[in-house]
């Protein structure tokens, strides 16, 4: 008899660039694996490639770009796999178009201010931008439209990614289905 695995949820980290949404996935996938739950990663910054290899970050891009990125979520939690995306997903409707299609969906705010984002920022990401090199990052030359319905709002400027992690795994019950409550 074959087995029909259930259905797996889907989680999205949104947040300003270098606001520590990565991070935070990365820490939640840990705990998560301590606890016996397996989960698949999706991060914007590695999937882009694949996607969209000669990345533009015109309006119509980023539609496309966050449309196949929901389809992609989408398919692996059919088949039973549990999804963190890690995205920015500047637009609520990007958000807004995963909740509507995903029946375990939630979605998770990394909030920090603009400067702390700037200071932490790897790629230089806002340095481009200032100079004009970038034209379109989120928070800057594009709009970053905040949350209307997240689940969580983590303050990753005050937390680290495993103080966010845990503050997730206590807020989204579906996230540790099939865990004893004391295990967590």
């Amino acid at each position: 008899m074959t087995r029909i695995a259930s259905p797996g949820w889907v989680l999205w980290i949104t947040g300003l660039p270098a606001s520590g949404k990565t991070s935070l996935a990365r820490a939640l996938r840990r705990r998560l694996n301590e606890l016996g739950v397996s989960v698949a990663v999706l991060d914007s910054d590695e999937l882009r490639p694949i996607l969209t290899p000669h990345p533009t970050f015109t309006q119509e891009e980023r539609d496309r770009f966050y449309a196949s990125l929901v389809e992609l979520a989408g398919l692996l939690a059919r088949y039973g796999v549990n999804v963190i995306v890690a995205a920015t997903g500047n637009r609520v409707a990007y958000r807004r178009m995963a909740r509507r299609a995903l029946p375990f969906f939630a979605e998770v705010w990394t909030r920090c201010p603009l400067e702390v984002c700037r200071q932490r920022d790897q790629k230089g990401l806002y340095k481009g931008a200032e100079d004009g090199t970038i034209t379109t990052l989120p928070g800057v030359g594009a709009p970053y439209e905040t949350p209307e319905a997240a689940e969580v709002v983590v303050d990753t400027d005050r937390l680290s990614p495993e103080e966010a992690a845990d503050i997730v795994l206590h807020t989204v019950p579906f996230l540790h289905r099939g865990i004893h409550p004391q295990e967590i």
